[in-house]
């Protein structure tokens, strides 16, 4: 007669990567997108991430390969995009960062940042000239808005755009700007001298005399990805070079909540890698005389990770359905990406422990999710930032300043 855990396990697999189910909410399409973006971090990242990370080395020509899939402005419709919906993109955001933060990133500030910027406020002019060129990875976009000064405070920013005669003059510097040093085009945040909402967006093609940048090296997490200091010196635009939507900060932080909509899933990918990897671990490794996956405490962690990644996906889930029916609000993403990467963080932390002296190697990916996710947690707005919109949010008083 089989024992209750025997029926547990009949029903639902030991280990099971669908414990709750989840796919029973997700449509066929929906299932064929992450399929499809499965197999390629598959074939591959997983074959290859260990050297691209070790050697910090961001593989430029898997670009191409992203722009096959769709997934550079996924999101976006029109001009040779892939018109998805939210769910779809965060799917696919799940699956690149199972295989690693970096190259997510990489489609982040390529769609969610530099293309939705010139989608939502450019103009046709702008989003013909660079849309499909990106969409295809022919054009690699970046977007400047963190300064050496002004990280969490974009309000503060130094970088300004003086106006000469039909020209607009921007010199400024800009830090932890991703995709810089390959970019052919930057969408720079700047101060100009208008009274109302100064902060204007403009868009540099990186060959523009004064505009250069440069890697930030060396670094500890990110290592298969690139960020940037950039300098402005005395960039000479044209007026059209201006986004002729965007006024204010409203402008740029529409463009991060997209970004931060992705990383609520992405961070779900990476604590979901690490908590296979480690079952797979555990199941395997033996001491005395017996998997340490036999062993309570090792179940115990197990279980946590399950619960908090089913808790994690769950929410990611629901902030796509209300994304896509258009109910959303910015402090939903901020609960979203606080929770999903704190959460991450902690999976990654527990699952390194349960390989013991082994999971501080490159062999097991657990360390270096954690190391990724470190930045994660810290660009698109801090653990701090977020709480504060949370705290607004439920108060209806402000606290940041």
């Amino acid at each position: 007669m089989a024992t209750t855990a025997n029926r547990a396990e009949a029903q639902v697999g030991p280990g099971v990567g669908d414990f709750l189910n989840i796919d029973a909410h997700l449509s066929e399409e929906e299932i064929g997108v992450r399929e499809r973006v499965r197999s390629f971090v598959k074939e591959r990242v997983r074959p290859n991430i260990k050297e691209w990370y070790d050697e910090a080395v961001f593989p430029r020509g898997i670009v191409p390969e992203f722009a096959d899939l769709g997934l550079l402005g996924m999101h976006l419709s029109g001009y040779g995009c892939a018109g998805r919906s939210a769910v779809e993109y965060g799917l696919a955001c799940m699956e690149l960062e199972a295989g690693d933060s970096g190259l997510r990133t990489f489609v982040s500030v390529q769609g969610s940042l530099a293309m939705s910027a010139i989608h939502k406020f450019g103009s046709e002019e702008q989003k013909q000239e660079w849309l499909p060129r990106m969409a295809k990875g022919e054009a690699i976009g970046c977007f400047g808005l963190t300064e050496p000064t002004a990280g969490s405070d974009p309000a503060s920013m130094k970088t300004f755009a003086r106006k000469e005669g039909s020209a607009w003059v921007l010199s400024g510097e800009k830090r932890w700007i991703g995709l810089a040093t390959i970019a052919d085009v930057a969408v720079v945040w700047a101060r100009t001298d208008e009274e109302k909402n100064p902060v204007r967006g403009f868009l540099v093609p990186t060959d523009t005399e004064g505009f250069s940048a440069r890697d930030i090296t060396p670094k500890l997490s990110m290592r298969a990805s690139i960020q940037c200091d950039v300098h402005l010196e005395d960039v000479r635009l044209p007026e059209s070079a201006m986004l002729p939507e965007a006024r204010g900060l409203g402008g740029p932080f529409a463009c991060l909540n997209e970004a931060r909509y992705g990383i609520i899933w992405g961070s779900m990918g990476a604590a979901r890698d690490c908590y296979e990897s480690a079952l797979a671990y555990a199941k395997e490794r033996e001491q005395f005389g017996r998997p340490i996956a036999s062993f309570q405490l090792v179940q115990e962690k197990l279980a946590n990770m399950l619960i908090e990644i089913g808790k994690g996906t769950l929410l990611a889930l629901h902030i796509g359905r209300m994304k896509d029916a258009g109910t959303l609000r910015p402090e939903h993403i901020s609960f979203g990406k606080l929770n999903n990467v704190r959460e991450a963080i902690e999976i990654a932390r527990e699952a390194r422990t349960v390989f013991g002296g082994n999971g501080v190697t490159l062999d097991y990916p657990p360390m270096r999710h954690m190391s990724n996710l470190e930045s994660v947690r810290t660009y698109e707005g801090t653990d701090e930032v977020h709480t504060l919109i949370l705290g607004g949010a439920i108060t209806g008083i402000p606290a940041f300043r």
